[in-house]
């Protein structure tokens, strides 16, 4: 699920069952779940923590469009940078 030592901790059983479960309901569900967490997070971050998560989640998406456009080819093939890249891993 993940391959950066940052998220290491979403192999987490309870996190794991959480996502899964969310990944169940309906598309607009899951945008509304989303949504309802952002206030709660952002409230905890400084600003410019957040602004790094957001970040973090475009690149995410950008990251599995790229995917999807090489299937079956590896990171390799991909025109975004991944987080072992950002990182310099």
């Amino acid at each position: 699920m993940t391959t950066s030592s940052e998220t290491e901790d979403l192999n987490h059983p309870v996190i794991r069952r959480l996502v899964d479960e969310a990944n169940r309901l309906r598309l607009a569900d899951r945008i509304t779940l989303l949504k309802g967490l952002i206030p709660g997070v952002a409230r905890e971050l400084a600003p410019r923590d957040f602004e790094a998560l957001v970040s973090e989640l475009r690149l995410k998406g950008h990251r599995l469009y790229d995917a999807l456009k090489h299937p079956g080819q590896g990171r390799a093939a991909r025109n975004v940078l991944g987080e072992r890249d950002i990182e310099g891993r």
